[in-house]
């Protein structure tokens, strides 16, 4: 077999092309009913980093193109500088069961042995071929999700979004203005208690440099974001939801975050803030026609919020990881 190309941080488009090639064919056979990223989607990945990890992107050669890539993304801040995620390790489906997803596999395992990492984790469709290689591979489900999609123009995202008295909204395309980054990065930290499962990595603490440059991050690659908050009385906020379109022309946005801080829960705002966001979205801040979001089984006060909205279960997915 060839030896691996490897990508730098400053791909040419060409590889940018065979990067996405293999990623569009992989998406058309294994997902076809599921929109497919674009290529906008594919250059922003990996053209612009996040500043807190590294990455390795490796290819394998095939006629005309890339037969199989893979993405390593390697933490570099904190508790995790023990762990690393794969993003991507995809082979064109034409040329499966020839030792290439193997091929890769071993030169990933070989990196996280050189850098001492101690797992890695992976998201993966259940029942599909990337399942039964991650589990011949020894990775284990740590945590499970469903996605649930919405459409947009349903009835039940017409109806008018209530906040408790003395609560208002506030929102914001791309980063987190400066006046709102310390309260907002406050209440992003109540994500900290939803289900985490078995997954070994732990999760950021949030100040406002890192709600900026996390926003941030997905304009420079090319996407839009939208955030609605729910501002308490006392000025702080106490809930909030974002939702991302990776791509200009993509017709399906994925939903990043939702929470409520705890103080504040049981008042409906989770359901609000998604009912402001469904507004804003019929109003054509996002002209998109689907939402996409990944729940835990075990997050019932989500799945309830999102019954309610009209979300459909679409398909199941999970987080891998293998402790090495």
């Amino acid at each position: 077999m060839s030896e691996l190309l490897r990508l730098n941080d400053r791909p040419s488009e060409s590889e940018i092309d065979g990067w996405h090639a293999v990623i569009a064919a992989a998406h058309a056979h294994d997902l076809p009913a599921v929109p497919a990223p674009g290529r906008v989607e594919t250059a922003g990945v990996l053209c612009v980093t996040d500043g807190d990890s590294r990455y390795v992107r490796l290819a394998v050669p095939g006629e005309g193109g890339y037969a199989g890539v893979v993405s390593l993304r390697l933490f570099d801040e904190g508790a995790n500088r023990k762990t690393a995620w794969i993003e991507h390790l995809v082979v064109r489906p034409e040329l499966r069961n020839r030792g290439i997803g193997m091929r890769l596999w071993q030169e990933v395992r070989a990196i996280l042995e050189r850098e001492r990492r101690g797992a890695v984790g992976a998201q993966i469709e259940i029942g599909g071929a990337g399942e039964k290689f991650a589990l011949a591979r020894g990775l284990v489900r740590a945590l499970p999700l469903v996605m649930y999609v919405q459409d947009v123009t349903d009835e039940a995202a017409a109806e008018e979004p209530v906040l408790p008295e003395g609560y208002r909204f506030v929102e914001w395309e791309g980063a987190v203005p400066e006046e709102f980054a310390e309260p907002f990065a406050a209440v992003r930290d109540a994500m900290s208690d939803s289900p985490w499962g078995d997954f070994e990595e732990e999760r950021p603490r949030w100040d406002a440099a890192r709600s900026r440059a996390v926003q941030q991050l997905v304009v420079d690659r090319g996407g839009e974001m939208l955030t609605v908050a729910a501002v308490a009385p006392d000025g702080s906020f106490a809930g909030y939801t974002e939702l991302v379109r990776r791509s200009p022309d993509g017709a399906r946005a994925t939903q990043y975050g939702t929470a409520v801080a705890a103080g504040h829960r049981g008042l409906g705002l989770g359901r609000a803030v998604k009912l402001r966001m469904l507004r804003l979205v019929r109003e054509g801040r996002m002209p998109v026609r689907e939402i996409v979001t990944g729940v835990s089984d075990d997050n019932g006060p989500m799945r309830a919020v999102n019954k309610l909205l009209g979300y459909r279960p679409e398909r199941s997915v999970g987080v891998f990881q293998a402790r090495l």
